[in-house]
């Protein structure tokens, strides 16, 4: 019997194994993680304005494998890929004849000097863990105002927009508190703008501007000085904060650089369109571990699973593998007050406007602040534990397509603002 083994039971590593059971009916097929705690990640975002409680964000692992499929508890000390092995950190050995990496990508606050040093989860926080956004939620029910900071140490990070989303959900929490008035919110980033796709960057940091939200780009982190109260760059600007709401340096497990499998962040190294290890060819990695050039989040592996099950039969069968992953990418980024916006692109096309997933007529539009991608976004947490999960088929073409797709006006700043439709955006030099 032929033996796969899955490490990671989180949305890349639960969908697969889920797709290949019934495919590959003859194999043995082994889920491998620390716990059996699944965490629904995208709801983090929501737990420190007091819109969903963290105990409804985390599930048994084991309710969402289906039968037939057995899950290892045991945290992964090294793959020796010279005898197709992983072995335990408590010396459990588990052979392999095919491999997949699906351990996700972590923040890592031990990485920045003072990050988590003695303001850590007092006026420091992360809301990318459970532990985090909690601590977040608690500090914000009796927080008085003052400078909130919002910061990315640097990309990649799970979910590119989600410090865009804190920072608009912030200001609308704030306004409907009375308080405004009392909170200097800042955005920070490593990047030239507010996001990495120029079309969107301009309207997303329009979005900023209109709430009043100060854009500072190009801040490469150093430190954080606790005892000022202060991030450092490294061409020594300072900002001051009173609360410092960041995105650490996100990076893979340890096993992978341990292993060999990794880039210089433990992120397994991949053909982009197969998820092939480009060292070994029993190896594949998806989701958040691959060194993936697009987004790392659930839609990603979500379209990414629907090829990779395709071209992993005709991999074992020992046939080439037809099927090509184009980077597909969609998310939708809460705006505050009700709404949201829609980002649909790959690894050639960045976000344009038009309407989602029907050319057209929608319902969602794309590139646009709607009630209804609001809605979207909340409907998704059931979607995500009762469909993808389970790797039940959406009505979402796993190729991007152009479809209903148009370019925005040559300036951006010309654009009218009207209802549900992208505010007037300014582009940042």
């Amino acid at each position: 019997m032929q033996r796969l083994i899955i490490l990671g039971a989180g949305t890349a590593g639960t969908m697969s194994a889920n797709r290949l059971r019934s495919r590959l009916p003859n194999w043995s097929i082994t889920v491998v993680d620390r716990d059996d705690a699944h965490h629904y990640q995208p709801g983090y975002l929501f737990v420190p304005f007091g819109d969903l409680p963290p105990e409804r964000l985390v599930k048994p692992r084991h309710d969402y494998l289906n039968d037939g499929i057995e899950l290892v508890l045991g945290d992964v000390d090294r793959v020796d890929t010279d005898t197709n092995t992983v072995v335990l950190d408590d010396g459990r050995e588990l052979r392999y004849d095919q491999l997949v990496i699906a351990t996700g990508s972590h923040p890592r606050p031990d990485q920045t000097p003072g990050m988590d040093g003695p303001l850590w989860h007092k006026d420091v926080f992360d809301f990318y863990t459970l532990e985090g956004t909690t601590a977040l939620r608690n500090r914000l029910a009796s927080w008085d105002g003052g400078r909130l900071v919002v910061h990315i140490t640097e990309m990649p990070i799970k979910c590119p927009p989600a410090p865009l989303e804190f920072s608009f959900l912030a200001d609308d929490f704030f306004r409907k508190r009375g308080m405004r008035d009392r909170v200097e919110i800042i955005y920070v980033t490593p990047l030239d703008g507010a996001f990495t796709k120029p079309i969107a960057s301009a309207t997303l940091g329009g979005m900023l501007k209109e709430r009043k939200i100060h854009l500072e780009p190009d801040f490469v982190i150093e430190r954080v000085d606790n005892d000022s109260h202060a991030i450092v760059s490294y061409d020594e600007r300072e900002i001051p904060f009173d609360l410092l709401v960041t995105v650490p340096l996100h990076m893979g497990e340890n096993f992978v650089g341990g292993s060999g499998l990794g880039d210089e962040l433990n992120h397994v190294k991949v053909d982009p369109h197969t998820f092939q290890s480009r060292k070994h060819d029993n190896i594949f990695a998806l989701g958040d571990a691959a060194d993936l050039p697009t987004s790392k989040a659930g839609s990603v592996a979500h379209f990414a699973v629907d090829v990779f099950a395709d071209n992993f039969v005709e991999h074992v069968a020992g046939r080439p593998m037809t099927h090509q992953f184009d980077g597909h990418a969609n998310c939708f980024v809460e705006s505050g007050n009700g709404k949201a916006m829609l980002l649909d692109f790959n690894y050639e096309t960045e976000p344009l406007p038009g309407r989602f997933p029907v050319p057209g007529i929608g319902p969602l539009k794309l590139l646009a602040e709607t009630r209804a991608n609001h809605w979207g976004k909340r409907a998704f947490e059931w979607i995500y534990w009762h469909l993808l999960l389970p790797a039940r088929p959406l009505p979402v073409s796993t190729d991007m397509s152009m479809r209903g797709k148009h370019e925005p006006a040559t300036d951006l700043a010309d654009v009218p603002s009207a209802p549900d439709q992208p505010r007037k955006t300014e582009v940042f030099k």
